[in-house]
């Protein structure tokens, strides 16, 4: 019997922590650490093999300056010749030089055209040096292009899937030149929240000295929380972020409500409130339809045919039978969903009510509008 009743409150733990957990986040997911990023590469080039689909030469001053100096590079010269090949497009190329990236590492490339092609289907990158925002040359970037789309064009009709002036090559570039970033010799980092909020802050250190046992973490604003070596650590920097990064924090955000004009879109976070107010809703149009007649006179007379007017105008008043309806104080977001969709209205009309019940004061959350 005693073992049956461990039993039960093991599981009814382990179902609490599963609870726990699908409510909180890693701190991994929720922060971004010091040091730890991207860098943005872009490069300049030229693609070339393409189906009659490249730049043309006379709108494209740039693409014919950059085939000679290639083949002059390479011992051909055709400064005064007159080219009128349209198998090469000038392209910008892009890429991510990812943290901690070595000598030798491959990374993936973004080539996008930058003249008047219409086509890269079936290019080939040349030789691109991929500089970064220093100036300096990190990765040299080559290869066969990958592309999504397609055109097809006949004399009386084309079709285009896709985007067929961009494309990607995997693993097309090779890292030349390294980051010197040295994370494992810090002693101290700072933990970045992708969503800066004070509770959020304080929870995350609090939940890394509880880890710990001694105060390592300090939050110092909104969106920064400092993390300091131990002294007894048995390890690095490095160590400890492993074991930080794993633990579960539940974020808080503030109660927001955004809205997208353009395309009717309402999104609103779970901690909206609402208090007690009326809402009435209803849309006033009128209807002017012209439906002339031609009058004709009888025959052998002296009349004229004439054209005559002939206006009807209808007026009409949604939501005459809708009622005032009164949204209750301290509602969830649910019930306040599920009040608005029981009027009956559309996203648009569902904005002016709610940009009006913040105009009211009745609206517990910031309104957002993208």
């Amino acid at each position: 019997m005693q073992m049956h009743r461990l039993m039960g409150i093991a599981i009814a733990v382990a179902v609490l922590a599963v609870h726990t957990a699908e409510a909180a986040s890693r701190i991994k997911d929720i922060v971004d650490i010091e040091g730890v990023r991207e860098n943005q590469l872009i490069g300049y080039g030229l693609v070339v093999g393409l189906q009659g689909t490249g730049d043309g030469l006379n709108n494209a001053p740039f693409t014919r300056q950059s085939i000679q100096a290639m083949l002059e590079r390479l011992g051909v010269n055709v400064r005064d010749a007159n080219m009128r090949t349209a198998n090469t497009a000038a392209v910008m190329v892009t890429a991510k030089l990812p943290a901690f990236a070595t000598q030798g590492t491959h990374i993936d490339v973004s080539v996008s055209a930058l003249g008047d092609a219409k086509s890269l289907q079936g290019g080939t990158l040349l030789v691109t040096p991929l500089l970064g925002a220093d100036g300096e040359v990190y990765a040299i970037a080559q290869g066969s292009l990958a592309i999504g789309g397609f055109t097809v064009q006949g004399d009386a009709a084309s079709i285009t899937r896709g985007v067929p002036t961009s494309g990607r090559i995997s693993n097309g570039a090779v890292i030349e030149r390294e980051i010197e970033f040295k994370l494992a010799a810090m002693h101290s980092v700072r933990l970045s929240l992708r969503n800066p909020d004070f509770t959020t802050a304080r929870r995350i250190a609090l939940a890394v000295n509880d880890l710990i046992g001694s105060t390592v973490a300090e939050p110092t604003d909104p969106a920064t929380v400092k993390l300091t070596l131990p002294k007894n650590f048995d390890g690095n920097i490095v160590d400890l972020l492993t074991d930080v990064e794993q633990l579960f924090v539940e974020p808080d955000l503030p109660a927001k409500v955004v809205i997208d004009e353009s395309t009717g879109i309402i999104v609103m976070g779970q901690d909206v409130r609402v208090s007690t107010v009326a809402v009435a809703q209803g849309n006033l149009t009128v209807l002017v339809t012209e439906d002339p007649t031609v009058s004709q006179p009888a025959p052998f007379s002296d009349g004229q045919t004439v054209v005559v007017p002939r206006s009807q105008v209808q007026v009409q008043q949604d939501g005459q039978e809708k009622k005032l309806a009164v949204v209750k104080t301290g509602i969830t977001l649910r019930e306040l969903v599920d009040g608005l969709n029981a009027l009956g209205l559309g996203p648009r009309d569902l904005i002016s009510i709610l940009q009006s019940i913040k105009t009211a004061g009745a609206l517990q959350a910031d309104i957002e509008v993208m």
